[in-house]
């Protein structure tokens, strides 16, 4: 009874004529945002932070995580017709969802990322208004050793589970961990591995790295192809799903929605860990893995579930620790901090009006973001039926625009291209670019967490098996690392993979 009254009290909030409005301004934006690469739920929050200074706390609140949970739909797009995603989790979608798209499934496929992240979203609030004190305690058992352990975990899998060769895995992610490390040292404020450019003083920025990877070098090795260079290899087939594709969509959505609820909540794992595990988990037991990369819907299905489902849940440790799981969630506390808001667990028996008000807006904007992005399946679509090379200047065009927006710096744009340039060796060569991304944005989290550990166990190693979920994760580690040595494993690993 307790919960119904809150939920009461959330949606007389959330309902208001405002708070509406908001809402849906929230979602317009985070849709457009999305869509568009380059510019990101992180820089616009941060452009409209100063907006919030006039709007009630409450209604800011649910204009920016609307933006938020508005972005992860809208980067689904780009990721699918493109291959351009414009957020970090968009790199997993893309690995299926734009194969979907070349086969001529692309409404198939936006329309199950919409279905997907629906589901997803909707589960995830109810799961966080039932549970949100018990997920803040389940939150607080990883520590900075724990989080080492988890992302190692991630690297190797990565490796094991890639496509391609162990070796070409681990050459990727040597490579990504590498850039990295590239910028200024938090700790001693000294410039490392910049070779003496100013630019890299401040590191290597995610966004034109993913555009040049996958976007540019997409471009690259289209235009090697003899025809028109469309996008698609086949005729569209259909805008919506049929119920083949429901029925072989239902159960990934639903263990990515039980895979993103889970990692969403540990803060530092953001959204692309839950779309990258529920990915591994969907591949790892399908009995046909080969399909994976070659447009699998359940390998689009779970990780976009995933993504939206840790998008929602990214808010538990936001509001009831004070501890931001990502740069967006950095900037709301920052945004709570603006109007006399402590982030903790005080928010919850304090601030009832903010916390459930704010939980029930995430159902109604979801439901407004299904309404809003279904109807434009059609448009989406039939920007592929326009030969590709005709639209090559304008994806170049606004690629240029999103890495120049980053930093207002042209340094950005010459990364875009290089990273094109290499990614398109890469893909001459065989090799995944995915692993080098994915260890890339790893990397720094790895790095802070580990350092972390050790400042807490006055430089003893050993903290990080003397904890029982680090231990546990360091020996699934270890486990994974002797599976893929294993011949016979390597030998049908190799195989599964083989084009």
């Amino acid at each position: 009874m307790e919960l119904l009254g809150h939920l009461a009290l959330g949606f007389d909030v959330a309902l208001s004529w405002q708070n509406l409005l908001l809402c849906l301004i929230g979602v317009l934006l985070g849709t457009l945002v999305g869509v568009l690469p380059g510019i990101g739920p992180a820089t616009t929050i941060a452009i409209l932070l100063p907006v919030t200074f006039e709007l009630p706390a409450v209604g800011a609140l649910i204009m920016l995580a609307g933006i938020y949970y508005g972005a992860q739909y809208g980067g689904s797009t780009t990721a699918i017709l493109v291959n351009m995603p414009g957020e970090s989790s968009g790199i997993i979608t893309a690995l299926d969802g734009h194969q979907m798209a070349k086969q001529g499934r692309a409404g198939v496929a936006l329309s199950i990322a919409a279905i997907g992240s629906l589901f997803a979203g909707t589960v995830s609030t109810f799961f966080i208004a039932g549970s949100a004190s018990t997920l803040s305690e389940l939150g607080l058992l990883f520590g900075p050793a724990e989080n080492v352990a988890l992302m190692v975990l991630a690297i190797v899998a990565v490796i094991v589970m890639g496509k391609g060769s162990v070796l070409n895995g681990l050459v990727m992610v040597l490579i990504g961990l590498s850039l990295g490390l590239i910028g200024t040292d938090v700790e001693t404020s000294k410039a490392r591995f910049t070779f003496g450019i100013q630019e890299l003083r401040d590191g290597i920025d995610f966004i034109p790295l993913a555009m040049g990877l996958f976007g540019i070098s997409e471009i690259l090795r289209t235009l090697e192809t003899p025809g028109d260079g469309s996008v698609l290899n086949n005729k569209i087939s259909g805008l919506w799903p049929k119920w083949a594709d429901l029925k072989a969509s239902a159960l990934p959505i639903l263990r990515g929605t039980g895979v993103g609820t889970v990692l969403g909540i540990l803060p530092g794992s953001g959204t692309l860990l839950a779309s990258f595990t529920a990915y591994m988990l969907e591949k790892k037991i399908s009995r046909t893995p080969e399909r994976f990369g070659k447009g699998a819907i359940e390998g689009l299905a779970s990780p976009e579930s995933a993504n939206n489902a840790a998008a929602q849940t990214s808010f538990v440790p936001m509001l009831t620790l004070g501890m931001p799981s990502g740069a967006v969630t950095a900037l709301m506390i920052g945004a709570m901090t603006i109007h006399g808001i402590s982030p903790g667990p005080q928010v919850v028996t304090q601030r009832p009006d903010l916390f459930w008000g704010l939980v029930c807006s995430m159902w109604i904007g979801n439901a407004m973001l299904l309404i809003i992005n279904l109807p434009l399946i059609a448009i989406w679509v039939s920007i592929l039926r326009i030969p590709y090379r005709r639209l090559v200047p304008a994806i170049i065009l606004f690629c240029c625009i999103g890495a120049y927006s980053v930093n207002n710096s042209t340094f950005d744009v010459l990364v875009l291209f290089a990273a094109g340039l290499f990614g398109y060796a890469l893909s001459r060569l065989d090799c995944d670019p995915t692993p080098l991304l994915l260890s890339f944005i790893i990397g720094p989290m790895l790095e802070e967490n580990f350092r972390r550990a050790m400042l807490v166990a006055h430089g003893n190693p050993m903290t990080f098996v003397e904890k029982p979920i680090s231990l546990t994760l360091l020996l699934a580690t270890a486990a994974l690392l002797v599976v893929a040595v294993l011949p016979a494993v390597r030998k049908r690993r190799e195989e599964v993979f083989v084009e």
